[in-house]
């Protein structure tokens, strides 16, 4: 059996709720795969999506989010 990914992405709903996990172990896949998730699941109700890198426990980017690069993962 192989590791789970280093990148750590998460959906939940009401009450922080996980709805769907993924992890990858290349950044780059992550953060696009945050995007996409933004894209298919944004519209449920509450719904929030954070990507984690899970060897330094940052949190490399949340959605919704009030910055302007909130979308495209970068800080």
């Amino acid at each position: 059996m192989t590791s789970a990914g280093r990148y750590h992405l998460l959906l939940t709903t009401t009450g922080g709720r996980p709805v769907q996990r993924g992890w990858w172990h290349v950044e780059e896949t992550a953060r696009r795969k945050f995007v996409r998730w933004i894209g298919e699941y944004g519209s449920i109700p509450d719904a929030q999506v954070t990507l984690t890198d899970e060897e330094t426990g940052d949190q490399l980017a949340a959605w919704p989010d009030d910055s302007p690069n909130a979308v495209s993962g970068e800080s």
